[in-house]
């Protein structure tokens, strides 16, 4: 794998070309798409963050670019960033399959928010019904995961442990 040094230089050279072009269209926002999925994916997110804003105030209505933009603020260390970015995104199209993924791994990961977490991804159960079989599975599992971890904090009846072991002190 390249170093972030190395990813850097690759992103510089496969940006320069696109940068030229926002010269004379500054807002082209295929090619801001373009220069934020570059630096995202050299993990540059803050450079990412930063071309999918400006592509955003170009197309605001565009559900997946603000769930890019989210992700990237997100990577860049901005949870509540990301969150708004993706509430933002759920307001045009509630029952966005990636926002509410999206929305529900960051309240888990960037907020240690297991109950936001769980609302997310139910409601991404409840209003997508033709979600892939995987992608079904991956949700049940991490919605499994959080409900074990709520209960055992809260000290609720029946809740599984984490060595599997049902709780049954309350």
């Amino acid at each position: 794998m390249p170093s972030l040094e190395e990813m850097k230089r690759m992103a510089g050279k496969q940006a320069a070309p696109l940068l030229e072009k926002l010269k004379s269209d500054p807002n082209n926002s295929a090619v801001l798409i373009q220069l934020g999925a570059i630096y995202h994916t050299t993990h540059q997110f803050r450079e990412a963050a930063s071309y999918y804003g400006k592509a955003v105030q170009v197309d605001p209505r565009n559900v997946d670019l603000r769930t890019k933009l989210a992700s990237s603020l997100y990577r860049n260390g901005d949870a509540d960033g990301a969150i708004a970015q993706l509430n933002l995104a759920l307001s045009y199209d509630p029952k966005d399959a990636n926002a509410l993924f999206d929305l529900g791994m960051i309240r888990l990961q960037g907020k240690r928010d297991g109950k936001g977490a769980l609302a997310a991804w139910q409601q991404l159960l409840k209003l997508n019904p033709q979600l892939s079989a995987d992608r079904k599975a991956t949700v049940l599992k991490l919605i499994a995961g959080v409900e074990t971890t709520v209960g055992d904090q809260h000290g609720i009846k029946g809740a599984r442990s984490n060595d599997g072991h049902k709780s049954d002190s309350h």
